[in-house]
């Protein structure tokens, strides 16, 4: 009796399960065929991204090799297109390439590669934070108070390991321009601020002592 009443429980289960596949088979065909897209789609992407990132990287090596004997406006503008693809490896890479052979001598050019990596390409905090000094560096000389503060604005108010660097700069830009008090403020900063660079110590205390005693 219990093997009858088991198999009738099979067959009804059975049959339950047949009747509903058969019932909802348009939506099970259309989640699987979503599902395989989703998959062939990922992928499919991953496949792009990797060669679309070799191409990039032979792109950036290819300008580097061509430095010393190739076209420098062709160079530099190869290298701005590095930096506009907004790669977080040879974006970056790019920029300095470009500051650091004098490539780029326009500041307002130079800032708007400047600010691509900064608000729009997803990089590490402590990377965005070294190019937002490394611009602020570049336009140290021409800047006025206010704009290299605006600059440098975010890692005054952050936690930065880059933090005693910006202090420090407008520690030197106060002290060139004679402004005694307010260089002393910055240099004095240093001094107080967690997880400083031990060189930039160093370097504050000497000009401290040296130039800025009362």
């Amino acid at each position: 009796m219990d093997e009858d009443i088991t198999i009738i429980n099979e067959k009804t289960r059975n049959e339950k399960i047949k009747n509903f596949l058969i019932q909802n088979k348009r939506i099970l065909i259309f989640i699987l065929s979503f599902l395989v897209i989703v998959i062939l789609g990922f992928y499919s992407y991953q496949i792009y991204k990797d060669g679309h990132r070799e191409w990039l990287s032979d792109k950036y090596n290819s300008a580097v090799i061509k430095y010393n004997s190739g076209d420098k406006s062709e160079i530099k503008s190869a290298m701005k297109e590095v930096v506009e693809d907004k790669d977080t490896t040879y974006s970056p890479l790019a920029l300095y390439f470009l500051i650091d052979n004098n490539l780029i001598a326009n500041k307002g050019e130079a800032n708007d590669l400047f600010n691509i990596l900064i608000d729009e390409t997803s990089l590490e905090e402590e990377i965005k934070n070294l190019i937002i000094y490394k611009k602020a560096l570049f336009n140290a000389d021409s800047s006025d108070e206010n704009q290299l503060l605006d600059i440098l604005k975010p890692l005054l108010n952050s936690k930065s390991i880059w933090k005693s660097h910006a202090l420090y700069l407008l520690g030197e830009y106060f002290y060139f321009k004679n402004e005694k008090q307010k260089s002393k403020e910055f240099f004095t900063q240093i001094l107080n601020t967690k997880n400083a660079n031990q060189d930039i110590i160093k370097e504050a205390r000497k000009r401290l002592n040296r130039d800025l005693s009362d």
